[in-house]
């Protein structure tokens, strides 16, 4: 198994530490994700990261927490970046992504002010940093001479990559030991239509499932012991809530579920987002189970969940 170093780098945000993971591949100094765009994170980076001779920067997802020093390694080395293509996309349309989720949202209910409060905060350069210059796309240039593996997994946003190489499984937020999550609402820059992050998580299970007996390295906590037992804890604790869910729909909105269901406890817009998102995808795999089943049965998880999905779907 390829020798590797795990960093722990603090972030100001309310999912904690982050972890980045560095690793020399063929004889090249490789750091998978960043950490965010603090001070303490550059400081960490200098103390603990050869970057004179650093020579790729692999990012797994362009979240704050995990490519926010993309800009500032891409100026203090001479590392060549790699983004995911979707995120390329967000960066190079990015009215266009925010005018599609105002329309994608206005359809689920959100009104004119969280509308205009959730594009203020992703119009902020704290939730989305500003990339670098010059970067390479992950899915395409890579060199083949490292090994790395390239897999689309968006299990907890729609531009998710997972990399596997010398044994190891670095999957950034799509496997986190203990925390339950789907793919975020978005628009789909390349459909022009909201993104399907149901049918992009069914796909990802599949996917994640034939991932067998390699380390896995999450972005957040700590290594996980399999990732069958992650991907079971994930579904069980969604078909549970999409039992849950039945009794509350009767032809409600999206956001007039999350007022019944959240009872007003919550007021932070991005926090309601999050909700938003959940509560689509759960909409969406009531509307197409079968998609799910078969998901289950080709990845060999169907007996684990197959009493759970019965009690959701059959309510």
């Amino acid at each position: 198994m390829l020798n590797y170093t795990q960093h722990t780098i603090n972030t100001p945000y309310m999912v904690g530490p982050v972890h980045c993971y560095s690793a020399v591949i063929n004889g090249e100094l490789v750091l998978f994700d960043t950490g965010p765009p603090t001070e303490e994170a550059a400081a960490y980076l200098e103390e603990h990261i050869d970057l004179d001779n650093l020579r790729h920067v692999i990012v797994t997802h362009c979240h704050i927490d995990h490519y926010g020093q993309a800009l500032w390694l891409e100026k203090r080395c001479n590392a060549t970046i790699y983004l995911p293509y979707k995120d390329s996309l967000k960066a190079k349309q990015h009215d266009q992504r925010i005018e599609g989720m105002s329309h994608v949202l206005h359809g689920l209910g959100f009104g004119a002010a969280y509308l205009q409060e959730l594009q203020d905060i992703f119009e902020k350069k704290a939730v989305l940093p500003p990339f670098p210059e010059q970067y390479k796309i992950a899915e395409h240039d890579i060199p083949k001479r490292l090994g790395v593996g390239v897999l689309a997994c968006p299990g907890h946003s729609q531009s998710d990559l997972v990399y596997t190489v010398g044994g190891l499984v670095i999957s950034g937020d799509t496997l986190l030991k203990g925390i339950f999550q789907s793919p975020l609402l978005d628009f789909d820059l390349g459909t022009r239509e909201r993104f399907d992050n149901y049918g992009a998580y069914c796909e990802t299970i599949v996917t994640l499932s034939a991932l067998k007996g390699g380390l896995v390295l999450p972005g957040h906590r700590y290594n996980i012991p399999s990732i069958k037992e992650t991907l079971t804890f994930y579904l069980s604790k969604l078909l549970v809530r999409v039992h849950k869910l039945h009794q509350y729909l009767d032809g409600n909105n999206v956001m007039q579920l999350i007022d019944k269901l959240l009872k007003g406890r919550v007021k932070d817009i991005f926090h309601i987002y999050l909700k938003a998102s959940e509560i689509v995808f759960m909409m969406d795999l009531l509307n197409d189970p079968k998609l799910l089943k078969d998901a289950l049965v080709r990845s060999g998880l169907w007996p684990e969940v197959a009493q759970l999905y019965e009690a959701a779907i059959l309510e």
